[in-house]
């Protein structure tokens, strides 16, 4: 079985490079190889490959910038999603996407579960729903198999990511200032990559379990207490840091181009139920990451 996954120097592509393995001949394109602001000639190289499952891991992720660029967030999160999926329709190919939290706009403080109305607050989430929307428009009928994986705050030991910016920081500021009244779950890449290949045989065994799931890892946090966590345990793990203070500051005390939501917690219980997998605490993935990096 021929796999080809998308944005394979993503931090998710990367840990998918290695998660699927074990299933078939992967096949993994970056930027080089698959430009997805160019739909058509994507579908057409897809196509000339003939892969039986793709795995569509690259995204438009500049959320600030994408209030100035939404055309190339369009094209990049929505538009070749929905191309891609057209293909895969016509195909008979299985096809995973990974989407956002950023879909809906953050109101209240419950966890959201699949079936919540999406309300982007932004050009990024609005090309990550239009994205979903298309998928499902080719998709979501018998026989076509697929999964929309939306998933929060994602994090690698390779990449930037915010864990990663809190340590660069955290070497030369004493105190860093950082929102507080975000909340969500940190999720590593090596989990997301890991259930996508304990789900994919599932998937090709029942195609019905196609559909929308949030996968994210269990617990929620701030912003802020994430920086703490993770300069405290980088210190635990003897990493020199010159931050001694981590203060929690309100969203609109750090203004960006584009609106954040406030309340990012995902419910995973129809994914945990569907497939019978655990979801670890954000913790355990994220002190596993920091052990991975390097000692400064």
């Amino acid at each position: 079985m021929k796999l080809l996954i998308l944005g394979a120097q993503g931090q998710l592509g990367w840990e998918l490079q290695r998660s699927l393995a074990p299933l078939g001949e992967v096949v993994a394109w970056d930027r080089r190889q698959a430009d997805l602001s160019d739909p058509e000639r994507l579908v057409q190289r897809v196509a000339a490959l003939a892969p039986q499952v793709l795995v569509n891991a690259a995204a438009y992720t500049a959320v600030d910038r994408a209030e100035t660029e939404a055309s190339l967030a369009q094209a990049v999160n929505a538009e070749a999603p929905g191309r891609l999926a057209h293909w895969c329709a016509q195909a008979g190919v299985p096809l995973v996407h990974y989407s956002s939290d950023y879909v809906f706009d953050g109101s209240g403080d419950a966890p959201r579960d699949e079936s919540a109305a999406t309300a982007p607050l932004g050009a990024y989430g609005c090309s990550k729903r239009d994205g979903e929307d298309a998928i499902r428009a080719q998709l979501a009928r018998p026989g076509c198999q697929h999964l929309i994986l939306r998933t929060s705050w994602v994090y690698a030991a390779r990449g930037s990511n915010f864990a990663r910016t809190m340590l660069r920081l955290g070497q030369t500021r004493e105190q860093l200032r950082v929102v507080a009244d975000q909340v969500g779950a940190p999720t590593g890449a090596e989990l997301l990559a890991d259930a996508t290949a304990q789900v994919l045989p599932r998937l090709f065994a029942q195609p019905q379990l196609s559909g929308t799931y949030h996968l994210c890892a269990s617990g929620e946090t701030s912003w802020a207490d994430y920086a703490r966590f993770v300069i405290d345990t980088a210190r635990e793990l003897g990493q020199a840091l010159a931050c001694r203070e981590v203060v929690g500051i309100a969203t609109q005390d750090y203004p960006t181009p584009a609106r954040r939501p406030l309340n990012s917690r995902l419910d995973c219980r129809r994914f945990t139920h569907t497939f019978g997998l655990a979801l670890p605490p954000w913790q355990q993935g994220v002190r596993r990451m920091l052990q991975e990096l390097p000692l400064t």
